[in-house]
């Protein structure tokens, strides 16, 4: 039986790679933060098939302990501060968790278990003000944010374990990707989520900023899939996972709204707090070199997931 340690195993992503290892028949272990308040909504319906450990990215002791303790055979960093309006109300702190943490945990894999296949969650923020599109595995990165800063020394800090130390370190420059897991702070889930709102008579309008910004958007349990394929392909490298095609924020109101049953432009108003200081404007990604080498491509359209996401929401409120 495989083993695999997944950081960030509450979240999203998380949620659905320890489904799909389940599935495969792996031993799955996760690494979660000790809080006062524990948030493990995601994977209540697998705590008794996986192993949990507690451990800090900011703390390298506790990395080393909970890899020696779990035996992987890959270890999957999705954790960080993943959310970036957030990065700029917290960028030390950014670049700690989503930057600096990848060295304390490539050193722990190196240290402790350096066979083991290491995946790093790389993204598309990384890119920033695009300098051609569609972005591939070798445009130039220009982030925009603390966020994407720091995905790009995480990337980069992977790039140099792989080299400098012959890991098996593998990084996947992931484009947005959601599900009715993603968090409420995210636009597509408050779009959905307030469209169901609405509709519940639980909430009246639904206040977003830069409806033009373009993004690429495909679907969380299709790109752990990708996670995993990456992990058994037969040297490490990078891939970009995404869809290929671009679809506006003013597209996620119309469809949500639509599966809602409601008209948006009677409940939509655009607010200048929600603008961010520095916009990305055109993210795109090209996913033929995955497609190639790891047969690997999206199973979700676009429309089908922002529906499945309202039909999920609507569920949860009630309407």
């Amino acid at each position: 039986m495989p083993s695999a340690l997944i950081t960030g195993i509450t979240g999203q992503d998380g949620s659905y790679l320890a489904e799909l290892l389940l599935e495969k028949g792996y031993d799955v272990h996760g690494l979660v933060r000790r809080a006062s308040t524990e948030k493990f909504e995601r994977i209540d319906h697998l705590k008794d098939r996986i192993t949990l450990h507690q451990a800090d990215l900011l703390d390298e002791r506790s990395l080393r302990d909970a890899l020696r303790a779990a035996k992987p055979d890959e270890v999957y960093n999705l954790a960080a501060m993943s959310f970036v309006a957030v990065s700029w109300i917290q960028p030390t702190l950014t670049a700690e968790f989503t930057g600096v943490s990848v060295t304390r945990m490539l050193e722990a894999v190196r240290e402790t278990c350096p066979e083991a296949r290491f995946y790093q969650a790389s993204s598309s923020e990384m890119f920033g003000k695009v300098l051609e599109t569609p972005q591939t595995e070798t445009t130039p990165f220009y982030p925009r944010s603390p966020y994407g800063v720091a995905k790009v020394y995480g990337h980069h800090i992977t790039v140099n374990y792989r080299e400098s130390y012959d890991m098996f370190a593998t990084s996947g420059i992931l484009f947005n990707h959601e599900s009715p897991r993603r968090g409420l702070e995210f636009v597509t889930r408050k779009i959905t989520w307030h469209a169901a709102a609405i509709k519940a008579g639980k909430r009246d309008e639904l206040a977003l900023g830069n409806l033009d910004a373009k993004r690429d958007w495909g679907f969380a349990k299709d790109y752990v899939e990708a996670m995993w394929l990456m992990l058994q392909h037969d040297k490490p490298d990078d891939f970009v996972i995404a869809t290929g095609e671009t679809n506006t924020v003013r597209k996620c109101v119309e469809v949500a709204f639509d599966e809602a049953g409601l008209d948006w432009e009677k409940h939509v108003r655009l607010d200048p707090a929600f603008l961010r200081p520095a916009e990305v404007d055109l993210l795109v990604g090209d996913p033929a070199k995955a497609k190639q080498e790891l047969g690997w491509e999206p199973k979700t359209s676009f429309e089908e997931l922002i529906r499945l996401m309202v039909r999920s929401d609507l569920e949860l409120l009630g309407a």
